[in-house]
């Protein structure tokens, strides 16, 4: 089981590495087996600015890790990025692959406004 996550690993490098050269800000997202987490952070990283996860007050119920709560923290994310003025992204998806919970979040971001 090591590999596999040593291989997300160097996958989530490489293209951390290409956001941090074109300069946007990062919406990343990370995936557990009972929760899902969305922050917003400068293009390096280094300062989030807005964040989402099923562990929010208003988000919490009986199944955190299932699609329809991605859609939820996706939702959320984006409401609060607009809040803040930012309304394009780069998504940094962590290595993970597009489908799923990381694709609903993705999707649900994108209609609620943000733009990637």
């Amino acid at each position: 089981m090591a590999t596999k996550n040593v291989k997300r690993q160097k996958r989530a490098t490489k293209t951390r590495s290409r956001i941090e050269l074109s300069e946007n800000n990062r919406l990343t997202v990370f995936r557990s087996n009972s929760h899902i987490y969305a922050q917003i952070s400068n293009h390096d990283g280094s300062k989030v600015i807005a964040s989402a996860s099923t562990l929010d007050a208003s988000l919490k119920g009986d199944n955190n890790g299932n699609i329809e709560a991605a859609t939820k923290v996706g939702k959320l994310i984006a409401e609060r990025a607009i809040e803040k003025g930012i309304n394009q992204v780069a998504f940094d998806r962590s290595g993970y692959k597009y489908h799923g919970r990381v694709k609903a979040l993705a999707e649900s971001a994108r209609e609620a406004g943000l733009t990637f």
